[in-house]
């Protein structure tokens, strides 16, 4: 069933110039209208497996009529995950208190709709009619201390644990996703990534690759502005457009 239309996407990933295992796995597939990005959790036992078991695990799922089934059956999928994660894992990873995660970030596109799901800080953006609009919002300390203590950006970077996240597949007994609805406009671009890619990345550089007309061609811009700076981790983007 091909529920995308006219959707076009390119998607990669680049382990960086420091880290020399890549954590970071993607799903492409605009044929059933469905996109995800996730990222290991960094300094955990099996990052890259619980990375791939996401994107695995969504690329199964059948194929539902319509977007309400398809967007419960992601959700479904993505508790399903944090409940295998949190349980079997661990224990067959040898150490009953280490921990096995992800972050997820997924986008659903049927039609003129669309949703993002998401736990954890890879982030969705939106390039719409030259504006760029940040879809999620992290699920990290930092914008914790942004929103709860009207700390600056700048001061709740400098905080030691602001990269620390508050919500990921896998890391807690109890899963809580967030989920954004809307509607899609002809040559509305999307752009799903890992934490890797766009922290390096000004605003102005990911409005500049947003607004190349094919997602290639968007895609190449964005890992060759990247891979200019410091790389320090694992990069994965995708980038969707019609």
């Amino acid at each position: 069933m091909n529920v995308a239309g006219a959707w076009r996407s390119a998607a990669r990933t680049d382990p960086g110039k420091v880290r020399r295992r890549n954590e970071d796995a993607f799903l492409d597939c605009p044929e059933r209208g469905l996109w995800v990005v996730a990222d290991g959790m960094g300094g955990h036992q099996g990052g890259d497996i619980a990375s791939r078991l996401i994107v695995s695990s969504l690329a199964e799922l059948p194929a539902e009529e319509g977007f309400e089934a398809r967007l419960a059956s992601v959700r479904q999928c993505l508790h399903w995950l944090n409940r295998r994660l949190g349980q079997e894992l661990t224990v067959t990873a040898g150490r009953r208190d280490s921990i096995m995660g992800s972050t997820v970030v997924a986008l659903l596109l049927q039609g003129d709709r669309a949703a993002c799901i998401w736990a954890g800080d890879s982030r969705c953006y939106l390039w719409r009619e030259q504006r760029l609009y940040q879809l999620s919002r992290d699920h990290s300390l930092m914008q914790k201390l942004i929103d709860e203590q009207q700390m600056s950006v700048e001061q709740a970077r400098a905080h030691p644990a602001a990269n620390a996240l508050t919500r990921a597949v896998g890391a807690s007994e109890r899963l809580s996703l967030e989920v954004l609805e809307l509607q899609v406009y002809p040559d509305d671009v999307f752009l799903l990534c890992s934490d890797g890619l766009y922290q390096d990345l000004t605003r102005n550089a990911l409005c500049r690759a947003l607004s190349l007309a094919a997602p290639q061609v968007a895609l190449q811009r964005l890992f060759e502005d990247a891979l200019d700076g410091e790389a320090r981790d694992n990069l994965t983007a995708v980038v969707v457009r019609q």
